[in-house]
């Protein structure tokens, strides 16, 4: 019976945590999407430093934020980035640099910069450059790298140190 609660427990996790990536999306919707974003919501993608189970809340709440907000290119790639990120924010878990999971929130400004920047340059080039796709591709991973950076860097980390800092905040969030 133990086992079935702490089962529950872990759904209802992910769930809130879906939920929660989708309110703040919508919320700041000005933010959260175009090729100059910076996506609150992002920060949840440290969340597997506390389980694997917050990879399927979070890849969740992005599939249904972008569903809700973007294009479909954006449902596939978009979720595919973020999938990618929780899945090597979970094995980067336990790096710590001074204390602070930095390690753990480089994946998602790395996959979203490559992944989506290739997304906005191929699916929205800009009819007035007549600059090369590639060199397109790169100015739109920065664009999006640096909204990552705060995003995941700066309010992810800050997040997972609030989590950590109180045990009964950190006793919500662990198994």
């Amino acid at each position: 019976m133990k086992n079935q609660n702490l089962s529950v427990r872990k759904l209802a996790r992910c769930g809130m945590v879906a939920a929660l990536y989708v309110v703040l999306c919508m919320a700041l919707q000005p933010f959260s999407y175009g090729a100059v974003q910076v996506r609150v919501a992002e920060a949840l993608c440290l969340l597997p430093v506390f389980g694997a189970e917050y990879i399927f809340g979070v890849v969740l709440g992005c599939f249904l934020a972008n569903l809700l907000g973007s294009t479909i290119v954006d449902v596939i790639f978009g979720t595919l980035a973020t999938l990618l990120a929780c899945l090597v924010t979970y094995k980067l878990r336990n790096i710590r640099f001074k204390g602070l999971a930095l390690a753990a929130s480089l994946p998602p400004v790395v996959f979203n910069a490559v992944i989506i920047g290739i997304e906005i340059a191929v699916m929205f080039p800009d009819p007035s450059s007549s600059a090369p796709l590639w060199l397109a591709c790169v100015t739109n991973g920065i664009s999006v790298g640096i909204g990552e950076l705060i995003s995941c860097t700066v309010l992810g980390v800050l997040l997972v140190r609030i989590i950590e800092a109180s045990p009964a905040v950190r006793k919500v969030f662990e198994s």
